[in-house]
């Protein structure tokens, strides 16, 4: 039964979509459907598509009561808006449905867990969220909550959990059908930890152990948890609040942190071996994966930064994206990604140079657009005088432009958005130390109208960043600080429904 709040929710959705022209959307990246989008959740795949839901506010391009957007897709590219799947309509998430995931139940019916949000008066006063985990269940499009909700509450704590920071449920099945679920939790000091549920049928959980703890590593609350087995290892993904940096691996504030290690399933015991950040760019947060039909583990991330995102004007129709999904592996004991090889079908023209060598600034027929796919490969001309900078700039005019640059005597990769048309002290810059070898880096860099993913040396590391730059500044050009040798390979994307 769809309750008067969900209704009304679908109802003003399928109203106001209408009046966003599609040209003011990114082409393939998932952008909110009306309003406010964050966190992916329950990414999956269900009845022969791919469902992504998002954390929602229909109502107002700013947070607000969350709902769950919902958009299928056969490609991972092109996504169709469904009708909202859930909203805060029942006595345990009267305050909020929040992040969480889905599986699929014997009976061929769709499971969906999350964290419902009940705002609580404490003994001292003050209110507070309580977060519990809820589940609902349904066919692909109409869902029902369990009449058993919350099926984890604070009762199901370990003593130093915290019942205020306990959330981001993300469930998988294993092998002999049984289910296993992480959830994001903290102690009352709001130091991270990661707890670790069973379940024989996915609706009666129990407590089995924290399967990581931060012990005051990175940052403090431990956010949207994702554990997985890959390329012989355990990984770990998850979102660290209130970061401090170390070096060029973390950055301040809400960052990404992808721990690598050995899991024995026998007693779920996780050995951490190597941690980094997941990406490196400025806008990128609370990943979730999914193992594909030909079993691919894809990633996807919400492209926004906390600490920037409720800067944008009230009466913006939209706000908020999704990244790329990224097909992930382990290379040398390190986390690699890539766009999903499906984006290769939305190839268009091609426009190859090569052997191009330059100093200062020089533009190549051709290359040039907001959709675009495009490769580079950079040298020094000289090996024995290696360049001291190179740069791409892109979505540019006579007045705006960003930049990807890179120096080679540093190996310091950064983006930089501060000419994009921002009129906030915003985060504009982001640096990563990368490896190179005497001044050879290869860089693949995606553009889509709204957004910027680069992805270096095949994958080693990603950095992400949204402009908002007018969409008449479609120029690209080049800059070497030293004689630099390039070859450029662009295709323009060419996004139809020819293509899914």
């Amino acid at each position: 039964m769809v309750s008067q709040t969900l209704r009304d929710a679908r109802k003003y959705e399928e109203a106001m979509e209408k009046k966003i022209d599609s040209e003011n959307r990114p082409g393939f990246h998932l952008a909110a459907r009306v309003g406010w989008m964050n966190d992916p959740n329950g990414f999956s795949y269900y009845k022969g598509e791919y469902h992504l839901f998002y954390q929602y506010n229909p109502y107002d391009s700013h947070w607000g009561p969350m709902h769950w957007g919902h958009a299928v897709s056969k490609d991972l590219l092109h996504w169709e808006y469904l009708p909202a799947a859930l909203a805060p309509d029942a006595e345990f998430d009267r305050d909020g449905c929040f992040s969480g995931s889905a599986a699929v139940l014997p009976d061929g019916r769709q499971l969906l867990i999350y964290t419902g949000v009940v705002r609580e008066t404490q003994p001292d006063g003050s209110m507070r969220d309580v977060q519990t985990q809820c589940l609902a269940v349904g066919d692909g499009v109409d869902y029902e909550k369990y009449a058993g909700n919350p099926v984890l509450t604070k009762e199901d704590l370990p003593d130093n959990g915290s019942k205020f920071d306990f959330r981001d449920p993300k469930i998988w099945k294993t092998a002999d059908g049984t289910y296993r679920c992480v959830v994001g939790n903290c102690t009352p000091e709001r130091d991270g930890q990661i707890l670790l549920f069973s379940s024989v049928d996915g609706f009666s959980w129990k407590y089995e152990k924290i399967l990581a703890a931060n012990n005051k590593r990175y940052g403090m609350m431990w956010e949207c948890p994702d554990f997985f087995e890959l390329d012989g290892k355990g990984v770990l993904l998850t979102s660290p609040m209130d970061m401090l940096p170390q070096g060029f691996e973390y950055h301040n504030g809400n960052g990404t942190l992808c721990l690598i290690g050995s899991y024995d399933k026998d007693s779920d015991t996780f050995t951490e071996e190597h941690n980094q950040a997941i990406d490196y760019g400025i806008d990128f947060y609370a990943t979730q994966t999914l193992l594909t039909p030909d079993g691919r583990r894809v990633m996807i991330g919400w492209m926004q930064n906390w600490d920037t995102c409720n800067l944008h004007a009230p009466d913006q129709p939209w706000f908020g994206q999704m990244s790329l999904p990224r097909e992930l592996s382990i290379r040398d004991g390190r986390l690699y990604q890539n766009p999903v090889r499906e984006l290769e079908n939305l190839r268009g023209e091609e426009v190859r140079h090569e052997n191009v060598t330059f100093h200062d600034v020089i533009k190549l027929a051709g290359v040039e657009g907001r959709k675009v796919d495009m490769e580079l490969t950079l040298r020094p001309a000289d090996p024995k005088n290696i360049y001291h900078k190179f740069a791409v700039r892109f979505a540019q005019n006579d007045t705006y432009h960003t930049s990807v640059s890179f120096r080679p005597h540093e190996s310091i990769v950064k983006i930089d958005r501060k000419f994009s048309g921002s009129r906030r002290a915003i985060i504009h810059q982001r640096r990563c130390q990368v490896h190179n070898k005497n001044g050879n880096i290869k860089m693949r860099i995606i553009l889509d109208r709204f957004s910027v993913e680069v992805f270096v040396n095949d994958g080693e590391y990603v950095l992400s960043a949204t402009l908002y730059t007018d969409l008449a500044a479609e120029g690209i050009s080049f800059f070497a600080d030293g004689d630099v040798t390039m070859d450029v390979v662009k295709y323009a994307l060419s996004f139809t429904q020819e293509n899914a």
